[in-house]
């Protein structure tokens, strides 16, 4: 009877609390958010460069061909189920991705020393990368400055220490080199140096060939741990192996390391969270060990991956005649962005605005860092409805031949009448 008592008064005690009246409003994501204020504004002419998904030059989303018509055949092959997938994914899809990723012939691949898992997108690919290291390998991360917003976010919830090293030089608008290798070369034994395979963001400033080798140097010398993410795929030079340099160069450079891929972008497939985590280790006999332990990881967090997305990847991947129409179609989306570049540079130049606009046409990817104050974004959002980060970020597959000059002119004006 006295335990009955006690337990009624604690239910009138949670029934007199608002027991969540203490959480406060979470700050609004800026690149979301950002997103919500363009699609508020109802001003005619507005023009949308903050959300990184791709665009038509009609302003549209885009589906690629092959996607729909691999969609119909995973839609209606009978054979198909929906029973769940095994933790660490579709086993064609982990194998199509590694073999984009690393190319085919890797020794890495043939050596059967990678071990490769499906996640949710390229954010569940990091997530589940970072878990792994705070379990196995805790040690420092060094996050280039600036970085994905969600990187920092993504490590810090995982309860890992980050430091920043330079990346952007804002003088030059190009990379610093000197800054970074400084930085790395005091870093700890041991410490995990996250760093983008290609198309850098927010920036767009990728490192040359030669100086992937400076950081590959020091990266050794200081026995780093190299954690690559890759999201970009086939959007900086318009070639997937090209583009695939830095990864493959640090893996023949004999590396043992963490690479996160996403297919949101080259394959469009945003919201279908086709990602994949690769490990590459030292011998087969450690990958087997690995996977044991990241199943454990993965099991956890979300148990299994969903199977259509990766379906659909896994058909494209590892089907010579689907690949290559894919490879087409990439090449024509990568091409747009590639086009608004030089003619954003043309109508720059054209308008004579003050300042060197090369890094325009020079930055890579979906993104360019236009060196735009925050004061200049804020004219630029609130004066002219040209939606875009603060930081001067600007995604442009939001740029089309219709709105190209429009967006030349304000960024003239912003910058000339302040």
């Amino acid at each position: 009877m006295q335990r009955l008592q006690n337990l009624q008064q604690q239910v009138n005690f949670l029934g007199d609390d608002d027991t969540f009246g203490h959480i406060q409003l979470a700050p609004a994501d800026p690149i979301l958010g950002m997103s919500l204020a363009y699609k508020a504004d109802t001003t005619p002419g507005k023009i949308d460069l903050g959300v990184g998904a791709y665009r038509t030059d009609d302003e549209k989303p885009h589906v690629f061909d092959i996607v729909r018509k691999l969609e119909a055949e995973v839609i209606s092959d009978k054979s198909l189920n929906k029973e769940y997938l095994p933790i660490e994914g579709l086993a064609d899809f982990n194998k199509g991705a590694a073999a984009l990723l690393f190319g085919k012939n890797s020794p890495a691949i043939t050596e059967s020393r990678i071990v490769s898992a499906q996640c949710l997108g390229g954010t569940g690919a990091l997530r589940i990368g970072f878990d792994f290291i705070k379990r196995f390998i805790p040690g420092d991360i060094y996050v280039s400055r600036p970085t994905w917003g969600n990187h920092n976010q993504i490590i810090s919830q995982v309860g890992l220490n980050q430091i920043e090293y330079p990346y952007f030089d804002v003088k030059t608008r190009g990379f610093d080199l000197k800054g970074a290798l400084d930085t790395l070369s005091k870093a700890r034994p041991g410490s995990v140096v996250l760093l983008h395979v290609c198309a850098h963001n927010p920036t767009g400033v990728d490192p040359t060939e030669q100086e992937w080798l400076q950081i590959a140097d020091v990266c050794k010398r200081r026995r780093l741990v190299p954690f690559f993410d890759c999201a970009y795929q086939g959007f900086a030079t318009g070639d997937l192996d090209r583009d695939a340099f830095s990864v493959r160069k640090f893996i023949e450079l004999g590396f043992q390391m963490i690479v996160s891929q996403s297919f949101s972008k080259n394959m469009g497939l945003y919201n279908e969270r086709v990602g994949a985590v690769h490990f590459i280790t030292g011998n087969k006999e450690t990958a087997v060990r690995l996977l044991s332990q990241l199943k454990t990881v993965i099991r956890v967090a979300v148990s299994n991956p969903p199977a259509h997305g990766a379906r659909v990847a896994a058909k494209i991947l590892t089907n010579e005649q689907n690949y290559t129409l894919w490879v087409n179609e990439l090449k024509t989306v990568t091409g747009r962005i590639i086009s608004m570049r030089q003619l954003l540079k043309q109508e720059l130049d054209a308008l004579k605005v003050p300042g060197n606009w090369d890094h325009v046409t020079v930055q890579t990817g979906f993104f360019t860092f236009t060196g735009l104050t925050p004061e200049q974004c804020e004219r630029m959002i609130s004066k002219h409805h040209v939606y875009m980060l603060k930081n001067g970020r600007i995604s442009m597959a939001g740029i089309t031949t219709k709105n190209v000059k429009q967006l030349a002119l304000a960024i003239q004006d912003v910058v000339v009448n302040k």
